[in-house]
């Protein structure tokens, strides 16, 4: 019974250390390639390589016919997140690039009303794979501190709705939607090419009306300030 027990406990512990190592993969960092913090200090129109786990993205689209085109990845390591602006790919390869793929992108950083991103890159789908968590930001309202979190997958909880409208007026295109929070307000948006006219998100926004109280999910994109791409929404508990 002894020896049982300590083949036991032998198994358990070596499983909790492959756990613990499996972890800690999304920290480590290839040879050559920058940490979140070296690339947030990076200066605009920087050569920058980073490794990162794409956590959602755009529509892939075809912008010659030919098989090859562009996709839009939200992506993030455990420290930060990174918003990659129409990385040219195959569909074949965009249909790789699934939450959680880790991938290696050498590009150019630029900024664009406020929201950082790496653009003219190119990329390796590596091994490994992770999911970022959700990160409540709502305390980091009107702080500074919040872009810090810039593209990450984040939540704000207890948002009242002011107004709801598609852009240009059109159901299928993106939704603004103005809300608040401790009296001021912010400008969120349902992105049609991240979450179109299908999905239950954009079901559920264009339902909204003013003075719903909601908890909001989405990727913490910036446009002239706080402009969440919303991801999902439910009422407030």
């Amino acid at each position: 019974m002894k020896k049982i027990l300590a083949l036991v406990f032998a198994f358990v512990l070596c499983v909790s250390l492959v756990a613990c190592g499996t972890a800690n993969d999304p920290n480590k960092k290839s040879e050559g390639v920058m940490t979140w913090e070296e690339y947030n200090a990076a200066d605009l129109e920087a050569a920058v390589v980073i490794e990162a786990y794409v956590q959602g993205n755009q529509a892939w689209w075809d912008d010659d016919d030919d098989g090859n085109g562009f996709i839009t990845l939200y992506a993030q390591d455990p420290t930060g997140g990174y918003f990659i602006y129409e990385l040219p790919c195959t569909k074949a390869d965009a249909d790789k690039m699934t939450a959680g793929t880790k991938i290696k992108v050498s590009g150019y950083k630029a900024a664009w009303a406020g929201e950082v991103e790496i653009i003219d890159a190119t990329f390796e789908i590596l091994e490994g794979t992770w999911v970022a968590s959700v990160l409540d930001v709502t305390d980091l309202l009107g702080k500074d501190e919040l872009v810090n979190h810039q593209n990450k997958k984040v939540a704000f909880k207890g948002m009242t709705v002011e107004s709801v409208a598609y852009k240009n007026d059109q159901q299928g295109n993106d939704i603004y939607v103005t809300v608040s929070k401790d009296g001021a307000s912010y400008n969120f948006c349902v992105e049609s090419y991240l979450t179109d006219a299908n999905t239950d998100v954009y079901k559920a926004v264009e339902a909204l009306e003013a003075g719903d109280v909601i908890d909001v999910e989405g990727f913490l994109y910036w446009y002239e300030g706080v402009n969440t791409h919303i991801t999902a929404v439910k009422d407030a508990q």
